[in-house]
């Protein structure tokens, strides 16, 4: 008799353990709602003479089962919370079941958490810093951060990008890395210019797969970076001047000027007397560097001579420094 007893409640605790009903609740519900009727739908016969209990759950019982086979949700539901990037989010609750006082058998409650698109794709900053330079070819890449979406459905978190705005110069790349995760870069399309534009603003955009779409922006600033590609240009080809022969030495001749492009070092320019200079003219006349002011050398002597010619030379601060040539007469 006892092992027959046995077996008895073995078939009972094995094989009528199943998923015998299937229950959908949609997350960030009321805190009680009622999602089910086990006396309706387990469609056991006698239903009046049923009752129900609810097993033991380890850690906090999501929902509770009254005796007339009621379920309902005892706190909102999260499923962010519950159950982390799981492709089913899902609960399961087994239930007592008893006729007339005696147990007949357990029931398994399979409860799917829906997921709802309650969070939107999120960069990890707001705002991003990236420098091309004018040297960079055609398709130079720049890496950006990608977006996280945080709830829980594939299709919820499902990231899509795009660049806002009609931007020639630039592209985006993507390629996936992860199950539902890409990689971004910002791709050049063009060789960049500083000093036709030396910046840029473009905006990326995250935008997921939700049924209403939420989406997240990226600012992405861009710094054209200096190369030097512009030699200093001279106001004039060739300048021609005329001194009488008792001119103050410390009074400036001619002021030489030329512009350079380029900024910082590549941009600044010294002047200097080219060594395409005769040594007689040399001899008789010097410049300040910075300032390109041409002045009477300290010994010189122009009664001996009417005319002379100076080949000036305006350099760059470049690596290697770009130049351009001016005569004086």
């Amino acid at each position: 008799m006892v092992l027959i007893a046995i077996w008895i409640l073995q078939c009972l605790l094995h094989c009528s353990i199943s998923k015998d009903i299937v229950y959908h609740v949609k997350e960030e519900n009321s805190p009680v709602i009622n999602i089910g009727d086990i006396t309706a739908d387990s469609k056991l016969k006698d239903p009046a003479l049923l009752s129900f209990s609810q097993l033991q759950e380890k850690g906090t019982q999501l929902f509770n089962v009254t005796n007339t086979g009621k379920i309902y949700t005892t706190q909102t539901l999260d499923a962010e919370s519950l159950c982390t990037f799981e492709k089913e989010c899902f609960h399961t609750i087994k239930v007592a079941v008893h006729k007339a006082g005696k147990f007949i058998k357990i029931l398994k409650i399979k409860v799917i958490i829906e997921d709802i698109n309650d969070h939107q794709p999120e960069f990890p900053v707001g705002e991003i810093q990236l420098t091309f330079g004018e040297g960079d070819g055609k398709g130079m890449k720049k890496s950006i951060p990608n977006a996280i979406d945080k709830d829980v459905g594939l299709q919820n978190r499902l990231v899509d990008y795009e660049l806002k705005g009609n931007n020639q110069q630039f592209s985006l790349s993507t390629f996936q890395i992860a199950d539902s995760l890409l990689s971004l870069e910002i791709v050049l399309e063009g060789k960049l210019d500083r000093e036709m534009k030396d910046s840029y603003n473009i905006e990326v955009i995250a935008k997921d797969g939700g049924t209403l779409p939420k989406q997240g922006v990226l600012n992405v600033h861009i710094t054209v970076k200096d190369e030097n590609d512009n030699r200093p240009i001279f106001s004039e080809k060739t300048y021609n001047v005329s001194i009488q022969n008792n001119h103050q030495r410390n009074r400036p001749i001619v002021v030489m000027m030329a512009e350079d492009s380029d900024i910082g070092e590549n941009g600044k320019v010294l002047y200097y007397i080219s060594s395409l200079t005769s040594k007689d003219s040399m001899n008789n006349f010097r410049i300040e560097q910075q300032s390109g002011e041409i002045f009477q050398a300290k010994h010189s002597n122009l009664e001996k001579k009417k005319s002379f010619k100076l080949y000036i030379e305006a350099r760059d601060g470049g690596n290697p420094p770009l130049s351009s040539i001016a005569t004086v007469m």
